[in-house]
């Protein structure tokens, strides 16, 4: 089955400015590739919940499921999501269709005055709300006896968080390096973090679009847009944290890059996958455990199953799964 060439898409997405972004780069690629594209705009209940850590409202899930609802309701085709944002088990009755070419997938130190941690001054304040930055943090400061800086949470839109860092309350931010990119903000990055300091989440800087499992006419469609290396990283990832409980009270990182690449962007033609993973003890004592693995990948079974290995030598040193799978953290920013 094929999708009718007449036919005009619909990608459901949130109304931030970097969703929007999101949505118009698919929707320029599918029009690349012949067909017309529409954009059915909304507001999650993920964006409307900003007084409240994520982790104790529902995690990522609520930054999509209003989405997933448009596509079972047939009022949009595809959803276009930041894959950090999707929830490691998918509902029953949707699928990845695909996963689009990674940007830097690095944390982004943002700030007026200080071009990175060394700079801050006495109890200075650094904003985040992802528990996995607040632990890699952490364990930066204490490397450079900081015991005085506080790590406070931050939770809004990109824009929202930029204007509280100018407003001057915090010293500086973290982020995703993707999100400023993709906006053109790329001059408000003092520092990006090299991943040994500061791994990132599993699927940062990654877009993936989701859809119904019931219009596989859709998902060959999509198919174009899809990118074998980056998926496969991303997948790689998501398994981590899938077996390990995917839950937004666990903060967890989980980084794949490629030492031998698939020739020709081919994920078929196989290559070298190394995946480096970190686990956090939330609470009391600081506990940071890290692993890591590579093997040869030429499918994303064999992405998955090495990111079960990493997971499982977490586990080993001490990891606990905590919580469901369809948690996360905030929004890719």
């Amino acid at each position: 089955m094929t999708l009718a060439a007449s036919r005009t898409l619909t990608i459901a997405t949130r109304e931030s400015r970097l969703a929007l972004w999101q949505a118009e780069h698919v929707r320029a690629l599918l029009q690349q590739h012949g067909h017309a594209v529409d954009l059915l705009g909304m507001t999650t209940l993920g964006d409307q919940i900003l007084d409240r850590s994520l982790s104790k409202v529902g995690g990522k899930g609520l930054f999509v499921k209003e989405l997933e609802l448009a596509l079972e309701q047939g009022r949009a085709d595809l959803a276009v999501h930041s894959l950090k944002d999707v929830p490691m088990e998918l509902p029953p009755g949707f699928e990845l269709a695909a996963v689009l070419q990674r940007e830097d997938a690095r944390d982004a130190w943002v700030s007026p005055h200080c071009a990175g941690l060394a700079e801050l001054p006495h109890a200075a304040v650094v904003g985040t709300s992802s528990l996995r930055r607040v632990v890699l943090l952490r364990a930066l400061l204490q490397e450079l006896g900081r015991s005085d800086v506080r790590i406070e949470p931050l939770r809004g839109n990109l824009d929202t968080r930029l204007r509280k860092l100018d407003a001057g309350q915090y010293h500086a931010i973290v982020l995703a390096a993707a999100g400023l990119v993709r906006l053109g903000l790329e001059a408000r990055i003092r520092h990006r973090f090299d991943p040994g300091q500061m791994l990132p989440a599993a699927g940062q800087g990654a877009l993936g679009i989701e859809v119904l499992a019931s219009r596989p006419e859709l998902a060959q469609a999509l198919q174009p847009l899809a990118h074998g290396p980056s998926w496969a990283a991303a997948a790689a990832e998501r398994a981590v944290s899938r077996t390990l409980g995917g839950s937004c009270s666990m903060p967890l990182a989980a980084y794949a890059t490629w030492v031998q690449a698939p020739a020709q962007e081919r994920l078929q033609a196989g290559g070298t996958l190394h995946l480096q993973a970190a686990w956090g003890e939330p609470e009391g004592a600081p506990l940071l455990l890290r692993a890591s693995a590579s093997a040869r990948v030429e499918s994303l079974a064999a992405a998955d199953a090495l990111g079960v290995q990493v997971a499982q030598q977490l586990q080993r040193a001490g990891a606990r799964v905590v919580g469901p799978s369809s948690q996360a953290s905030a929004p890719a920013v």
